[in-house]
């Protein structure tokens, strides 16, 4: 059993028109236009798998969900830093695809078609509250809390089930673009999320 674990951010954008439904619903309700298509960004700030440090890298995915995310039949590409030695590269693939089981374990159930993995550059910068992410030429994306009624405090779904976190930031993309995969996506203005993520393998506490 592989022991892992990370620490870091996840940023995700979606073609959902107003906030993903699957934050509160668990995948059990429809995505707002009928199936899901997202990028999605992993900083991780401190993580490791099998003795292997991971800590500084970044992860790039593309998801492609045909209906209620809940049901499967995921299709899924990953983009694993450049950065990443060997051991570090297949580590992660292991987390992304589901293999290494604990918090990630779901994406071997729902991902029915993985797309492949393939090293990148891999930008993922904070720029005040905003998020930036640039992996190759396949992503390119930003994504920005929204404005609630206290403009210094973060609008937030808090104590969720959701398999991310359980507190899931409500943001907006500026810039959601990929092409990658035959996919031509431009998600400029839709739903967005941001949580802090703390996952590990399952033999760990």
């Amino acid at each position: 059993m592989d022991d892992w674990a990370i620490k870091g951010e996840l940023i995700l954008n979606c073609n959902c028109t107003v906030f993903c439904p699957c934050v509160v619903s668990l995948g059990k309700h429809p995505p707002t236009e009928g199936y899901c298509q997202a990028w999605a960004g992993v900083r991780i700030d401190s993580g490791h798998i099998n003795g292997v440090d991971l800590s500084g890298l970044n992860v790039g995915l593309v998801l492609d969900i045909p209906g209620n995310m809940g049901r499967g039949n995921w299709k899924c590409a990953a983009y694993i830093d450049e950065r990443a030695s060997d051991a570090a590269y297949d580590g992660l693939i292991r987390i992304f695809s589901g293999e290494a089981k604990g918090t990630t374990g779901l994406f071997k159930l729902l991902v029915s078609d993985f797309l492949g993995a393939e090293r990148a550059p891999i930008e993922y910068v904070n720029e005040g509250k905003k998020r930036r992410l640039v992996v190759g030429k396949a992503i390119k994306g930003e994504v920005e809390p929204i404005v609630g009624s206290d403009p210094d405090a973060e609008v937030a779904v808090t104590n969720t089930g959701y398999w991310m976190g359980p507190d899931i930031t409500i943001a907006t993309a500026n810039q959601g673009r990929v092409r990658a995969h035959g996919r031509v996506w431009d998600f400029d203005g839709r739903s967005a999320e941001i949580c802090q993520i703390d996952w590990h393998g399952a033999s760990a506490a």
